[in-house]
């Protein structure tokens, strides 16, 4: 089933407008001005408004992630944002100017985080064993985490960590597993030892090194990381999560993979798009995914 995933309502996020390959997003009380390659299209609203932005993101030359803000005066460089859903799970979330235009979230995300929660309160293991791979600042960690999970939280950037763990705090929550690693050498070790787990969430990279130079390359990896998945999965009883941002990388890529590797008994699987959707309802796409559950 081809689906098609957007967020959801939220007072402390909205995409206000896109267009001439930029956002404008609203985080809490910051409105940022920041690149979207996929935002061909002219911005439905006028640069009177582009230019009431609290900090605005600039690319050095010559490069497609790195630059710089440029912030009005008193933009606070780091602030935090609530998060919150129907049925219990409420996040925080610590937000920064990063110097390759991200801001610690993905706001595209929700759906998938709903999505986590649900499933993990679903798990007939009393306490579902979750690892939740390339996984950032750990918005889906504190989801699986507030449901009730053993989670891993495993990230190559030791910093990105720290970020994950302030967000953990700042939410209220503890009991996470942190670890700096890579992830296909923790993936096979785990393999080895036979682990199992009720929920595997998988957030890789189009490209990115791991804490000792291992080189990780999206179309190069992927294949072997969902073969090694499949080992893992708990066979009576997980729930299963991917994400792919790489713009070379369709949904049917996915779907090809998925089928192959994955047993063909998932009626739930969902596979397909997800986007935003601005104030002038044009649906700025985000990325690829595919989840299936028990």
């Amino acid at each position: 089933m081809y689906s098609f995933l957007t967020t959801a309502p939220w007072p402390d996020y909205e995409l206000i407008d896109s267009g001439n390959f930029e956002k404008l997003e609203r985080f809490g009380r910051h409105v940022l001005a920041r690149p979207e390659p996929q935002a061909i299209w002219d911005p439905h609203l006028p640069a009177s408004e582009w230019q009431r932005a609290n900090a605005t993101f600039t690319r050095e030359k010559g490069s497609q992630e790195k630059g710089q803000w440029k912030l009005k005066p008193g933009t606070q460089e780091q602030w935090v944002i609530n998060y919150e859903r129907p049925g219990g799970l409420k996040l925080r979330f610590r937000l920064g100017l990063s110097s390759f235009k991200h801001v610690g979230l993905f706001p595209e995300q929700d759906p998938n985080w709903q999505f986590i929660y649900k499933q993990t309160k679903k798990r007939q293991a009393a306490v579902p064993r979750v690892l939740n791979l390339f996984a950032y600042t750990g918005a889906a960690t504190l989801a699986a985490r507030a449901a009730g999970a053993d989670i891993t939280h495993l990230d190559s950037v030791k910093q990105v960590n720290f970020w994950a763990r302030d967000n953990m705090e700042a939410s209220g929550l503890d009991g996470v597993r942190w670890l700096v690693e890579d992830a296909m050498k923790y993936v096979k070790r785990e393999v080895k030892r036979g682990s199992k787990y009720q929920g595997l969430i998988l957030d890789p990279p189009a490209y990115g090194r791991g804490p000792n130079g291992e080189k990780w390359q999206l179309e190069d990896e992927l294949n072997e990381l969902l073969k090694l998945s499949q080992q893992l999965l708990d066979p009576q009883d997980h729930f299963f999560l991917i994400n792919l941002y790489s713009l070379g990388f369709s949904a049917l890529i996915l779907d090809n993979l998925v089928t192959e590797i994955f047993p063909k008994t998932h009626t739930t699987r969902e596979i397909g798009e997800i986007y935003l959707h601005d104030q002038g309802q044009r649906k700025l796409p985000l990325g690829t995914f595919c989840r299936f559950a028990t």
